[in-house]
């Protein structure tokens, strides 16, 4: 079954223009005018001009009657639309290969298969909506079976509704008749029948309204309900790298389908070859006989377009892909490509450098993107802080700091032990941690770490003392007490296990 985000940009020609002007979020109301007939009327308003009373269809010079010091700008509906286009475009580099414009203040996802490249359908969700938010986007989200049900639940529902397989008609049941993308005269004319909600046109026969409204009615809740198709059209700009094949004859076995992507995957590799691109993501989207897509993507962690290496990637994703009663129609797509020149790979005097690229690929369209990383150091001496995650390829120039010794497996998070130990200076007797008892036979420090004062004015005076411990097992545990064990300002003088070593 399909998996569809639905993301609606309630303020969007705001945040459009807020992005590309010099209109702080703090400044006078603002709001967008635009004509209907011979009338100056508002198409958009600010945060503030909402709090104000003032709402899209008003006429201007009443609302600069209610408000004063407002802010009035021509509107734009080109602009946003090609802003809109630029951000769907955004999004299916970085999320998904499926995406479409969802005009005039949406965008639409189709997530099937490759949410667990995000970490599932929630942290997917959650990713999506932060990285909007940072940018100054104001977004609404939601993921259901069908483009309609999501669409309806992104401006209808709570915020990051995800409505599991299946259940879309108790979701969509109490939602008002506007979720369904009904022009206003039938939503009005439905209303005057007695009909408020999704639930009470569920109920109703289909013959009479079909008779009185056209087909439109019922053909709009039957694709929020997933009984009749409603295929996602992608958003192809027209320099991406792409080959395609179409079928005279549907094809469905396993076996086809891997000869097919090693044709499309040639064809690619040829035109990305005559542009001095390697490719960073493909995109294989199945067209199925029923309009309905199977998408595969997949990510390279250098640029590259050796066939061999992205057949074999494309080919392990092909037990996802569910031909259905066929697919018609094989495209992949170079989501994200980058210059790259041909290079040197070995030498009569030197050996070539291990190439782990390979191998980081395999894995990453396994597990996801979020699972496969590297550490790299930073530069400071509160331990948590010491790290940082950083993309598998990434080269690290500072090196580790090897004055003190760490422990191979550091906490997420600092947990609390009971202990018996003289103050100021002496290591624990023992320790209890998680429930059991380690008696401690030898013992190394106190290591004693200063907080960072610039970062947090809590941490002028922290103090934490490090003691490296051995139990009569031979494990090894790196553990601290918070503060310097006589005054009461430097810490809570309780003891935590920070680390283990291997």
């Amino acid at each position: 079954m399909a998996r569809v985000i639905s993301v609606c940009l309630p303020m969007w020609p705001i945040d459009r223009l807020r992005r590309v002007g010099d209109t702080p979020s703090d400044s006078a109301p603002l709001i967008l005018s635009g004509r209907a007939g011979s009338r100056r009327v508002v198409t958009a308003a600010c945060d503030r001009a909402l709090a104000l009373g003032l709402r899209p269809g008003m006429s201007v010079s009443k609302a600069q009657a209610m408000v004063p010091d407002l802010r009035v700008e021509p509107a734009d509906p080109d602009a946003d639309m090609a802003a809109l286009e630029r951000l769907a475009l955004w999004l299916m580099q970085r999320f998904a290969p499926i995406v479409a414009v969802d005009p005039p203040d949406g965008v639409v996802i189709e997530a099937t298969g490759t949410d667990h490249l995000h970490g599932g359908e929630d942290a997917m969700l959650q990713a999506i909506l932060g990285r909007l938010t940072l940018s100054g986007i104001v977004a609404r989200l939601a993921m259901a079976d069908t483009w309609g049900a999501a669409h309806a639940l992104a401006r209808h529902g709570t915020n990051l509704p995800i409505v599991a397989t299946g259940d879309m008609q108790a979701a969509l049941a109490p939602l008002p008749l506007s979720a369904l993308r009904l022009p206003p005269a039938i939503v009005g004319g439905l209303q005057d029948l007695g009909l408020a909600t999704i639930a009470d046109l569920i109920a109703v026969p289909r013959a009479p309204l079909t008779r009185r409204f056209g087909p439109q009615v019922m053909r709009r809740l039957d694709q929020a309900l997933g009984t009749l198709g409603e295929p996602v059209d992608p958003l192809r700009p027209a320099d991406l790298v792409t080959a395609r094949r179409a079928f005279a004859e549907p094809i469905g076995a396993a076996e086809t389908i891997a000869r097919y992507i090693d044709k499309l995957v040639r064809d690619l590799c040829r035109q990305l070859e005559a542009r001095g691109l390697g490719a960073r993501r493909l995109d294989l989207i199945c067209w199925r006989v029923d309009s309905r897509a199977q998408p595969v993507r997949v990510g390279l962690a250098a640029p590259l377009r050796d066939p061999a290496r992205l057949v074999r990637l494309l080919c392990d994703r092909i037990p996802t892909i569910d031909p259905g009663f066929g697919i018609e129609i094989m495209s992949l797509t170079a989501t994200l490509a980058e210059p790259l020149a041909p290079r040197q790979t070995d030498s009569l005097l030197e050996p070539a450098a291990p190439d782990m690229s390979s191998l980081i690929d395999s894995l990453t369209n396994r597990v996801g993107a979020r699972a496969v990383y590297r550490l790299a150091p930073v530069a400071s001496d509160v331990p948590e802080r010491s790290v940082i995650r950083v993309a598998p390829m990434s080269v690290i120039a500072e090196g580790w700091p090897d004055h003190w010794p760490r422990p191979s497996r550091l906490l997420a998070r600092p947990e609390p032990i009971d202990t018996m130990a003289l103050l100021p200076d002496h290591p624990p007797r023992w320790i209890v941690w998680r429930g059991a008892r380690h008696d401690v036979e030898g013992a190394d420090g106190p290591e004693r770490i200063f907080g960072e004062w610039w970062k947090r004015d809590a941490e002028t005076r922290a103090v934490r003392d490090y003691f490296r411990i051995e139990d009569q097992a031979g494990r090894r545990f790196w553990i601290f007490r918070q503060g310097d064990g006589e005054d009461v300002t430097t810490g809570s003088h309780n003891w935590f296990l920070h680390g283990v070593f291997g």
